[in-house]
């Protein structure tokens, strides 16, 4: 069996903003940490909870680790591509997905941008259905917001004025 990339690529820049944004919820998570450290020590808590938070945070420095590498694989294992009658996705490190989604049952297609992403010039596109909803998480300004128009013309979605 054959492992057939599709056509496009998330941004390069997708890496950087994903482990920016997974620093920012790390840096977080070892504040409270630290906090509960603390906490234990002017409290006297019992000797479990110094137990226990020492093991929250070895957990917390594999999160990190891992929120360093996982950026680059997850760049390189996704892809999508379109024509007028289908979205495909492939994305996944361990256990790869193959979505196929017709433009038919299309009934959204909206883009967001957080403050990293505006900072880098990236948006993520979400493509909803009656069932479900999907994500391309990072792709080029101008990509993003040609998609968006592209597959809101295959799936003849109107647009509606506030």
């Amino acid at each position: 069996m054959s492992i057939r990339k599709l056509e496009h690529n998330l941004s390069p820049s997708f890496p950087k903003v994903r482990m920016m944004t997974d620093m920012i919820g790390n840096g977080i998570g070892f504040l409270v940490i630290g906090v509960l450290f603390w906490l234990d020590y002017y409290f006297a808590w019992p000797a479990w909870a110094f137990w226990v938070l020492i093991g929250a945070l070895i957990l917390s420095v594999l999160s990190t680790v891992w929120s360093m590498v996982e950026p680059g694989y997850l760049y390189r294992s996704w892809s999508y591509q379109y024509n007028d009658e289908y979205l495909q996705l492939s994305y996944g490190i361990f256990k790869k997905e193959w979505m196929t989604v017709p433009m038919t049952k299309i009934q959204s297609v909206s883009t967001t941008q957080g403050p990293i992403m505006k900072r880098y010039q990236i948006r993520s596109i979400k493509v909803e259905t009656m069932g479900s909803s999907h994500v391309i998480p990072a792709l080029e300004e101008d990509v993003a917001l040609q998609l968006r128009e592209t597959l809101a013309e295959f799936a003849k979605l109107k647009e509606v004025d506030e």
